[in-house]
């Protein structure tokens, strides 16, 4: 079974179930004052089992499910054997990194959550985009395409403009720095990627 089927079907599930049982979620969810002052540090990485609602749930999975198989693609080609391990740090680690700003800013603050993947999602898009940075992208019922590259900036920059701002629900630091993990992290794994993007954008400009 690939690794990202295997993620979404473990994820769903427990998201469903923690939807009818707060205590589940209660034990799960991302809480840095938990983390910080109970050592429950599990935290870290079991936030992404669960999701705030149905639709965060759907959609989560649904760019999970696009974008991870075409990371697996890519990293079982040019990784071979340890294309799983590499798959699993970048996903568990986007995860884990996504959150480390939030913890700093909230380990005093008892009622701060947060839940969902799409820290360790972010994460995987950007990697894809490292591996294709002008594969063409669209939005769902936006008839319009664009280069991956082009998508990958902008969402960057807003969402460190959101998370500055800081007046959301949304967790836009968790998708900044997923997005920048995935980034480092498939570029130390294959260098050969940052210097291919330099030329093909040396090339345009």
């Amino acid at each position: 079974m690939q690794i990202t089927l295997l993620i979404i079907a473990i994820t769903l599930p427990v998201s469903i179930a923690a939807f009818y049982r707060p205590k589940l979620m209660d034990l799960l969810k991302f809480n840095a004052f938990h983390i910080y002052a109970s050592h429950e540090g599990w935290r870290f990485i079991t936030y992404g089992l669960v999701h705030a609602n149905w639709l965060h749930l759907i959609i989560n999975m649904y760019v999970l499910y696009n974008f991870g198989l075409l990371v697996e693609n890519y990293f079982g080609y040019f990784f071979g054997g340890k294309a799983t391990y590499y798959y699993l740090m970048l996903y568990i680690g986007g995860l884990a990194i996504s959150v480390v700003s939030a913890y700093q800013k909230n380990k005093g603050n008892i009622f701060y959550n947060a839940v969902g993947a799409s820290g360790a999602i972010s994460g995987i898009i950007f990697s894809a985009i490292i591996f294709n940075p002008f594969m063409s992208l669209r939005f769902i019922f936006i008839p319009i395409s664009f280069p991956a590259i082009l998508f990958g900036v902008a969402y960057l920059v807003y969402s460190w403009f959101m998370s500055k701002k800081g007046d959301s629900q949304i967790g836009h630091d968790a998708h900044f720095w997923g997005g920048i993990y995935g980034i480092l992290f498939t570029i130390i794994l294959k260098p050969a990627l940052a210097v291919n993007l330099i030329e093909q954008l040396t090339q345009i400009f």
